[in-house]
């Protein structure tokens, strides 16, 4: 929880002065992709502020009407960046640069007729303001890929698909995802400007645009696709689960297992239940003291599982 709530802390920072940098930049400029780019940020710096809010309503304590506690509070939140602030940005972004395009572009930095600011032509504006977005957002995706490294070594994960697809952190996820996108927004929009500057058609800024809303949409999709399948109850990936199983097959009295479940109920939060048949030679306390041995070596195995429940079958 530390390490995530760090890494929200690290991209708002970023982002909310980025947003400032390329707003300032389009006001001088009147560039598309720029336009793009500070909804981009404005929309990252409102997603950590969900994010901080999740983590704080997440950490709640367990009471009568959420007896399991408030975790998946952080799965909705999530979710709710993704589809909401995400898709907000994309379809503006796309819908700004269609109009753009469907205009013959904008008179942008590098076009026949420059602007310039002061002395300084407003390309080199945009650069300026680009180049200290990509290291305030390398800085912050560094954050995110430490946090979501730890959890990499710490289940075992050999690749960043995996974990993306295995994590339970998802503000983690989230936070790291934004800033790998906004390295590649930021990215997209410079080589379009400059594109725009070595041409001298400023089509090439309103299709910078474009790419941008796309991206932004695609990854909205991917993340709320993501944030799904733990808010509906997705359970631990298999083979970690058989891990678990292996504990409570080879317990000592245990004839076999007739149900076992997990499920998440917060980020690296597992309930697991299972119900169980025992060797009938074995009395009430040993049973009792049996089911009591396999829910300390689960607990033990699994440093996510929180609760568990064994039902012993008669």
């Amino acid at each position: 929880m530390a390490s995530s709530k760090s890494v929200v802390i690290a991209a708002l920072i970023a982002n909310g002065a980025i947003a400032i940098l390329k707003f300032v930049g389009y006001l001088l400029t009147q560039s598309p992709s720029m336009l793009s780019e500070t909804y981009h940020s404005i929309s990252d710096t409102g997603n950590q502020v969900f994010l901080l809010f999740g983590i704080r309503y997440s950490g709640r304590e367990a009471d009568r009407s959420h007896p399991f506690g408030y975790g998946k509070a952080q799965f909705f939140y999530s979710f709710l960046v993704a589809v909401l602030l995400f898709g907000i940005a994309g379809w503006e972004s796309l819908k700004h640069g269609y109009h753009a395009i469907t205009h013959g572009g904008k008179v942008v930095a590098g076009s026949v007729t420059l602007p310039v600011v002061g002395q300084i032509p407003s390309v080199w504006v945009n650069y300026a303001v680009l180049t200290g977005a990509i290291i305030f957002e390398s800085w912050a995706l560094y954050k995110a890929y430490q946090g979501l490294s730890k959890q990499m070594v710490e289940h075992e994960w050999e690749t960043l698909r995996e974990a993306f697809k295995k994590t339970s952190d998802v503000t983690t996820l989230t936070a790291f995802t934004e800033d790998s996108i906004a390295l590649g927004g930021a990215g997209i929009a410079m080589f379009a400007i400059f594109l725009s500057r070595y041409t001298g058609n400023p089509i090439y800024d309103a299709v910078g645009s474009v790419l941008i809303g796309l991206m932004l949409m695609g990854f909205a999709l991917a993340l709320a696709w993501e944030n799904k399948r733990l808010l509906i109850g997705e359970s631990i990936p298999v083979d970690e689960e058989e891990k678990l199983r292996n504990i409570v097959r080879e317990w000592q009295g245990v004839e076999h297992i007739d149900e076992f479940r997990t499920v998440y109920f917060g980020p690296e939060r597992l309930i697991v239940t299972a119900d169980v048949s025992f060797d009938d030679t074995l009395d009430v306390e040993g049973i009792d003291d049996a089911i009591t041995g396999i829910e300390d070596a689960i607990i033990a195995s699994e440093p996510q599982v929180r609760k568990v429940y064994i039902e012993p079958e008669i």
